[in-house]
């Protein structure tokens, strides 16, 4: 069943279960409450399916000023502000912009520029404000395993990640010569609302991410990427040729393919995979979605008996190498890979 068929309540109580519950005792709590909630579903309702995502919805609320208390509070202020959570629900998209994602991509960008001996050119497909495309300004904390800082250093926290199995951590941060991205509406870090959206899609809890927002977007406004609006595959390929040839390209994108519908993501995949076979120019994919999300693509794959269903899968060029926290927290490299993808 996918997220537009299963109905509001069942989204709402699968969020709570797999995403929320461990992570955000507040988003577990509210989302249980809204899937028994007639009322609010029945508002829920009203939206087009793909406006009623969990995290589209409480990022709403939270960026009208819902109270951070228990379920009725939740419930009272959503009720009372409807019209406004409605406005930013229909208007706003979900573009978390986590920069901790780049740790669980900084090992396979690292060896595809040893491996390529050329630095990268990253291009981000929803890129939102770009904060992803700066894995070389950013300190690592991997565990186990080696910190990695830039030789200048980084204002950014270091991003902490757990790690297990044969993770090829590297010892240093390759070079990235060029960088841009693509989003249907790019987020811009110099504008306030902006900013205040982009604050609002941090999970109440975590008080640490809010804080690497805030010190990646200073990286961003120094040195502001390329950002192209529009559709991801209609822009790809002219990008891939903007990019200098003699840089590596690494095309990547994270929690991103949910949001296309099955069409654009078959397309977008065809796509990807004929320009890392063609080897006139070298190109790479990275993949770092949910693992219902890469449909025909080989080594897509569900998770194992009992393996935590909230995790998603990296894949390179298509091969699936690593289950990951969502946010980057953790990387677990895959010794061999199962096609379990049905």
């Amino acid at each position: 069943m996918t997220e537009t068929e299963a109905t509001t309540a069942e989204r709402y109580r699968r969020f709570a279960a797999i995403e929320a519950r461990g992570y955000s005792p507040l988003y577990d709590e509210w989302c249980t409450g809204i899937a028994d909630d007639d009322d609010l579903l029945a508002r829920l309702d009203t939206l087009a399916p793909e406006r009623r995502q969990p995290v589209l919805f409480l990022g709403a609320a939270r960026f009208v000023g819902v109270p951070l208390g228990d379920y009725s509070a939740f419930r009272s202020f959503v009720l009372a502000r409807w019209a406004s959570i409605r406005d930013v629900v229909e208007t706003r998209t979900t573009q978390t912009n986590e920069a901790g994602r780049c740790a669980v991509l900084l090992p396979l960008l690292a060896a595809i520029s040893a491996d390529e001996g050329r630095p990268l050119a990253l291009i981000e497909v929803g890129a939102s404000a770009g904060l992803c495309l700066y894995p070389d300004r950013y300190a690592y904390a991997y565990t186990p395993g080696p910190t990695v800082r830039p030789r200048t250093g980084s204002p950014v926290p270091p991003l902490e990640c757990a790690v297990s199995g044969d993770v090829p951590l590297p010892s240093r941060l390759p070079e990235v010569t060029w960088r841009a991205g693509i989003d249907l509406n790019p987020l811009d870090a110099r504008n306030e609302d902006d900013v205040r959206w982009l604050e609002a899609l941090v999970w109440p809890e975590h008080a640490f991410r809010a804080e690497r927002l805030r010190t990646a977007l200073d990286v961003v406004r120094a040195d502001p990427p390329l950002l192209v609006r529009g559709d991801l595959n209609e822009h790809i390929e002219p990008l891939v040729e903007r990019a200098p040839r003699d840089a590596v390209v690494v095309v990547f994108h994270s929690a991103v393919l949910p949001y296309l519908g099955r069409t654009g993501r078959d397309r977008f995949a065809r796509t990807m995979l004929r320009l890392a076979a063609d080897r006139t120019r070298p190109l790479h994919w990275l993949s770092h979605e949910g693992h219902r999300t890469l449909t025909g693509v080989p080594g897509a794959m569900q998770p194992a008996p009992g393996e935590q269903d909230g995790l998603f899968v990296l894949q390179h060029n298509g091969r699936s190498v690593a289950r990951t926290g969502p946010h980057g927290q953790s990387i677990a490299w895959l010794q061999e890979v199962p096609d379990r993808s049905g």
